[in-house]
């Protein structure tokens, strides 16, 4: 079998400078040498792109922005429930901000699976805080080893 020599150059095979003129291609127009906007109805003006390109950066930033604060609001309205101990337990998920009933049955869903992750509330009598007086102090007579 014959082989077939293919036509498909990779990159490295490619010269940076044109072997027979010399030229460089022109990098800073972003025009291949030899063409110009007027024949290329698919380029547009080096200044057009560049404000579409900042419009943009300004909209990935603002789209991150409000990923951000979806975020923080979805962990405030776990930590409104008062359910869990931590309210970051329970994973972003952009349902649990549409609908509260979602967001409850996720929380529970999460505490059946993993019933430590619960708040806990301190109760009974642990001997801080504010307790009714039981008399006054004497301390002459604690002084006295009396009282």
């Amino acid at each position: 079998m014959p082989e077939q020599a293919e036509d498909t150059d990779t990159p490295d095979d490619l010269p940076l400078q044109s072997q027979e003129t010399g030229d460089e291609p022109d990098l800073e127009s972003g025009n291949p040498e030899g063409s110009d906007l007027e024949s290329d109805p698919d380029m547009f003006p080096l200044a057009y792109v560049e404000q579409l390109r900042q419009e943009n950066g300004r909209y990935r930033q603002r789209a991150q922005q409000a990923d951000t604060y979806a975020e923080r609001l979805h962990t405030e309205s776990v930590r409104a429930t008062g359910r869990l101990a931590d309210p970051t337990d329970l994973p972003y998920v952009e349902d649990h901000l549409v609908d509260a009933d979602k967001l409850a049955g996720a929380i529970t869903e999460l505490l059946n699976r993993k019933p430590h992750l619960a708040a806990r509330r301190a109760s009974g009598d642990i001997g801080q805080g504010h307790n009714p007086s039981s008399g006054t102090v004497d301390l002459a007579a604690i002084l006295r080893g009396t009282g």
